[in-house]
């Protein structure tokens, strides 16, 4: 969260930082994307080994961007479950213009942080860490574009 002034009022502004992504883990990722696109009409795009074999779910119309349209409206991705990896549950990702500004105060405030930041090619930066009430969470610095 950033402090910013309002130009015209002087008062103080916090910049949030939004969710942009959910995330879910799958054991069969054919059969989680027949399903989501079936009862939820989402556009499900599979990629390949050198995605780890994300499985992409757009939830509403994008713009050329690949970004939502719709207000309020998020996309999410699927990743396959993995007998070595911790918490794999349902979460949301996290925005952030800083990682390691937030990887500090998540960690001071009593958070736990997973592991390094990793590359995700194309996208940005990510990390997943534990809040204080045991929540998976996870944080992206996304590249620029």
């Amino acid at each position: 969260m950033k402090i910013m002034k309002n130009p015209k009022t002087k008062t103080k502004i916090f910049k949030m930082n939004p969710v942009v992504h959910f995330e879910m883990p799958a054991d069969d990722r054919k059969r989680m994307a027949d399903f989501y696109s079936g009862v939820f009409g989402w556009k499900m795009q599979m990629l390949g080994e050198e995605m780890g074999n994300y499985v992409i779910a757009n939830t509403g119309e994008n713009d050329e961007n690949g970004r939502p349209k719709m207000p309020g409206t998020i996309n999410g991705g699927f990743f396959p479950r993995k007998a070595d990896w911790p918490a794999q549950h349902p979460s949301v990702v996290i925005a952030v213009d800083d990682l390691q500004e937030a990887i500090i105060k998540i960690s001071s405030a009593g958070g736990e942080v997973l592991g390094e930041p990793m590359e995700i090619p194309g996208i940005g930066f990510y990390v997943s860490f534990f809040d204080t009430e045991g929540n998976r969470v996870s944080l992206l610095k996304p590249f620029m574009s």
